[in-house]
């Protein structure tokens, strides 16, 4: 209504000054602006509509959620909700920084994808655990890898563990088994490495580099996900860094008699 009513000024304006006073300049240029007035109007009433719709809304999930925590009375309840809220905010930075949260199904099947999809080089990470092929999800990954070897894809797994689970045959089995299969297999021990507390705090010791395309990261954040994944260059640049690290300080793994004498000698130095 505001916009017609100034429409309507606008042009009865421009019909005094035309047919009365036969000011037909002054009549052109009162019924232009008159138009670019209206524009105006029109434009920016569109505008605080939508920001108030916007405010509205970021309004009313501020207030929900302040009123949810103001309705919490019991001593524990309230520990525990600024416990999530704490969570929460941790999820949101990690989004924030371009990483997509991850249950522990989505982790390895975004794993999987990640193999899938890999033609030139795949670079990992991993805490060996006995036991693995007991879980079908990770068997699953596992196969992947194989039929990623298959296709030419290499395959370099630093693993790393403690100098006393080296001589642990069950341990020994899988390392030669992946190394068997054609996996460039590294060790490194956990006492070794030297991470900074900054590293323990961000990083896991369990990810995977998918030629430098994106990772996945098993994570250390204590919440609802499992894992996380991203393909942000800037975060891939220092998890390649962190790979790096880590492989300077690995060797090639030995059979069990050489891993032995390798025990052995250090035992006597």
């Amino acid at each position: 209504m505001a916009i017609l009513v100034e429409f309507v000024i606008g042009s009865l304006l421009a019909i005094y000054f035309h047919w009365v006073l036969h000011y037909e300049e002054a009549s052109y240029i009162l019924f232009g602006f008159g138009i670019l007035l209206s524009l105006a109007t029109y434009l920016l009433q569109h505008q605080i509509l939508i920001s108030q719709k916007f405010l509205a809304t970021l309004f009313e999930g501020d207030h929900e959620l302040s009123r949810a925590l103001a309705a919490i009375t019991d001593h524990e309840c309230q520990l525990k909700s600024q416990e999530l809220l704490n969570d929460f905010k941790k999820n949101l930075v990690q989004l924030e920084r371009g990483y997509l949260l991850l249950n522990e199904a989505e982790f390895y099947l975004e794993g999987v994808k990640g193999v899938s999809q890999s033609h030139s080089h795949i670079k990992a990470v991993d805490p060996l655990e006995v036991g693995w092929e007991s879980r079908g999800a990770v068997r699953n990954y596992y196969q992947a890898n194989l039929e990623a070897l298959a296709r030419g894809v290499q395959i370099t797994r630093v693993f790393v563990i403690s100098r006393r689970d080296l001589l642990n045959p069950d341990v020994q089995k899988i390392l030669q088994q992946q190394r068997t299969d054609g996996v460039e297999v590294l060790i490194t021990y956990r006492e070794d490495l030297p991470l900074n507390q900054a590293h323990q705090d961000v990083y896991s010791l369990d990810f995977a580099i998918y030629d430098h395309v994106f990772i996945t990261d098993r994570g250390r954040e204590k919440g609802l996900y499992f894992g996380k994944r991203t393909q942000k260059p800037v975060e891939i640049a220092k998890y390649q860094h962190l790979f790096n690290l880590i492989e300077h300080h690995a060797h090639k793994f030995l059979n069990q008699a050489e891993t032995e004498q390798y025990l052995v000698g250090l035992a006597n130095k």
